[in-house]
């Protein structure tokens, strides 16, 4: 579940986890109406940003936390939560405290103690958040391997658009308290169903009706995403089935794989371009006139 903050993600996580009641509508989990049942009979665990480890038990112990209220043996439950921190990769660590451990290894805890009971939908409230873009990133790979070991529905709520598109099956894209589209990452991306999806997801530029009618003769708003754009020289002639239009260089951004170029248009607005920093012969310079063009294949057309 993707969107901006206050969009309604982590409120709609709250009522699969039973924590809220719908005021309509209701909640299904595999075909069963779930809605007025408490959180303790749902069959969902929930995963935290501030992972919520208790600071006096030791690593297996929290782990274990889950089963011994559900008063499993105590052999039982430390051999199941043994089991659960060699999955996550921290077997070795189960006599350790929390405190004694990283944000990346108190993450890795707080997931196995949620899949320890084996609920039947584990559900993540930006649980990465809290961790360094090394790690996050490292993370997003360990939890998807780890989602598919497991084989259960993850629920993961995120306002990172990357680490959406990395991990999900299906995105859905949250604005103002409405799901504005359901889809898979690549569909999301490439055929936006609103200009709202368009610009979160991933950089996008966003013509106005005006704009997008004289340089692509479409009567609404229109997108085309920076990198489907070409830069050309404007004594270039023009290829078939390409849209085109003129152009000064307004800014440069070095990104190390790529360069980001902000154009303005003769007729206002602007429009960003980003091209792979392969060998090229020359790059467009600050206030060089050029020409940018894209295949028409490539434009998103909205109605409004």
């Amino acid at each position: 579940m993707l969107g901006p903050s206050g969009s309604g993600k982590t409120t709609c996580l709250r009522l699969i986890a039973g924590f809220e009641q719908p005021s309509a509508g209701h909640v299904l989990m595999h075909g069963a109406n779930t809605t007025g049942v408490p959180p303790y009979h749902r069959d969902v665990n929930t995963v935290f940003q501030d992972y919520a480890l208790f600071p006096h038990m030791n690593v297996l112990n929290n782990v274990a936390y889950g089963l011994m209220v559900k008063g499993v043996a105590k052999g039982e439950r430390q051999k199941k939560a043994q089991e659960m921190l060699e999955m996550v990769a921290l077997g070795g660590y189960g006599e350790r405290k929390p405190g004694q451990l990283s944000g990346g290894q108190r993450q890795r805890v707080a997931l196995a103690r949620a899949l320890v009971n084996r609920p039947s939908i584990l559900l993540l409230d930006e649980p990465l958040g809290a961790l360094d873009l090394k790690l996050r990133e490292q993370m997003q790979i360990e939890l998807k391997s780890i989602q598919r070991q497991i084989g259960i529905t993850f629920i993961y709520v995120t306002h990172d658009q990357g680490e959406a598109l990395s991990m999900s099956d299906r995105v859905a894209v949250f604005n103002n308290g409405k799901i504005e589209q359901i889809a898979p990452p690549k569909e999301l991306y490439e055929k936006p169903a609103t200009p709202f999806v368009a610009g979160f997801v991933g950089i996008s530029n966003l013509l106005p009706a005006h704009i997008a009618k004289d340089i692509c003769q479409h009567d609404g708003p229109c997108s085309i995403r920076p990198e489907k754009i070409l830069i050309t020289t404007p004594d270039q002639p023009l290829l078939a089935d390409f849209f085109a239009t003129e152009g000064i260089v307004a800014s440069i951004l070095y990104l190390g794989a790529a360069t980001r170029y902000d154009i303005d248009l003769p007729k206002g607005g602007r429009l960003t371009v980003l091209l792979s920093n392969t060998e090229k012969s020359s790059d467009p310079a600050l206030g060089e006139k050029i020409m940018l063009s894209w295949h028409k294949q490539h434009l998103l057309r909205f109605s409004k």
